[in-house]
């Protein structure tokens, strides 16, 4: 795609973006003549249904995000638009384009391709104007994006890769009050609590800062337990806490030989 299309696309977004929520953008009854908008939203819909249909021919899972990684920069410049749109938005109504399903589409793809930033920059947008999730996620947006990026750290910790603690606690913000199944909830926790505890583990156990560090740690991984009693949290809980005590007895020891 030229950079010219790229403007012309984030532009026609942005335009069918502020559209009035009802009677804007690309909407069931269609004028004769097509507008630079409805156009626009047509040919991004045409793309978009056939690059789904294109994944749907694919079997293997690593294919298919080889596939998406190559898809999303056609959809970049359409959904800047739209996030553009929304900063400057009062409120939570934007207008409709007929192409309403790729952002949120194209935040999952972002998820499972593991541009973490980028799917949350989508996923705040999609939270705060409300956007539905296209009917094959059978979930909603929150829970989607809590469990796809929690269930990613899990992955990447049980082969002990680190995971960016930064993204889980933007995603634990972003979702903060949402109602979601506790079993949900409590992978974004095991996640955070590990990558804690990971950083606990550098602290020389000796440190002043260890029994803070590790403490921290604790609460999310209790949490995680509390949520779901299944989560497999136990052990590590279990030895936060034994190392913990470990480290307060030596400071006594040390205050008492003082």
């Amino acid at each position: 795609m030229s950079l010219a299309q790229k403007h012309r696309d984030r532009v026609l977004a942005m335009q069918a973006a502020s559209a009035p929520a009802i009677g804007g953008g690309l909407t069931p009854s269609t004028p004769s003549r097509p507008t630079p908008v409805n156009s626009a939203a047509a040919q991004i819909r045409l793309r978009f249904v056939h690059d789904l249909r294109r994944l749907k021919e694919i079997k293997s899972t690593e294919a298919k995000i080889a596939a998406k990684r190559q898809m999303l920069p056609e959809y970049i410049s359409w959904c800047d638009g739209w996030l553009e749109a929304g900063r400057c938005t009062i409120g939570r109504e934007l207008g409709q384009s007929g192409a309403d399903d790729v952002l949120p589409t194209v935040m999952v793809w972002s998820i499972d391709t593991g541009d973490w930033s980028r799917a949350l920059e989508l996923a705040a947008h999609v939270l705060r104007f409300r956007i539905a999730m296209p009917d094959r996620y059978k979930r909603d947006a929150a829970t989607l994006v809590v469990e796809e990026i929690a269930e990613a750290a899990n992955r990447a910790q049980a082969r002990s890769q680190k995971f960016p603690l930064s993204i889980l606690e933007q995603v634990e913000e972003l979702t903060a009050g949402i109602d979601m199944h506790d079993e949900v909830q409590a992978k974004l926790q095991k996640a955070i609590g590990v990558e804690l505890a990971r950083l606990a583990g550098e602290v020389d156990t000796s440190a002043d800062d260890f029994v803070t560090a590790a403490t921290r740690a604790l609460e999310p991984l209790r949490r995680a337990q509390e949520l779901n009693p299944r989560a497999g949290t136990k052990t590590k809980v279990g030895q936060l806490e034994k190392a913990i005590k470990a480290a307060l007895a030596v400071k006594v020891q040390a205050g008492t030989a003082g």
